[in-house]
């Protein structure tokens, strides 16, 4: 069974695998590596640090086995505070920060889509919009952007942009015109 250190960001949790022993780290490439006094450390793609009980991200150690958090814990769900993520044809949102989209993409296709190949597309051409943080590099405002792969918009999309103040987007515009008569 394996430990995490959970941590908690403005649009969901993550986490690091941790380690309090030397005999947890065989079998990683930070085997022999990481000495007894530098214990406990956390593992993340990006290499090891010692893990700080008092990180004010930290929110709690969990052992399981598989995944510790599900999806919507990872990327938020509807969230009230939704500025960049995913949205649905049913109009629900997952939260993500602004280089997280291939991340949520990925776990998002892993639910709704298992076995696809190319998560990003897969979402797009199953209607799902991509909202990101946009700049047209001459403003000092960076703003968001609703991106459709197939340039169509659902109502409860359309519904759900309107509620998020997104409704106004040259682009959201767009779609909504090309698509309404077919609500």
């Amino acid at each position: 069974m394996a430990k995490y250190a959970i941590y908690k960001s403005a649009t969901g949790y993550y986490y690091y695998t941790y380690h309090d022993t030397l005999e947890s780290l065989k079998g990683t490439k930070f085997d022999g590596i990481v000495t007894e006094d530098r214990l406990p450390v956390v593992i993340g793609s990006g290499g090891y640090f010692t893990f700080d009980p008092d990180d004010y991200m930290f929110d709690r150690l969990v052992e399981c086995e598989g995944c510790p958090l599900k999806l919507e814990e990872m990327f938020f769900k509807n969230q009230d505070t939704f500025k960049l993520g995913w949205m649905s044809p049913d109009g629900d949102t997952y939260s993500c920060d602004y280089t997280s989209h291939t991340k949520a993409a990925v776990a998002l296709a892993d639910k709704f889509f298992p076995g696809a190949k190319l998560p990003e597309r897969t979402l797009g051409k199953a209607g799902w919009l991509k909202i990101i943080d946009s700049w047209d590099g001459t403003s000092r405002e960076h703003g968001q952007f609703v991106y459709s792969q197939s340039g169509k918009i659902t109502k409860r999309q359309a519904d759900k942009l309107f509620d998020l103040g997104l409704y106004d987007n040259k682009e959201v515009r767009e779609m909504i015109k090309e698509c309404e008569d077919s609500w």
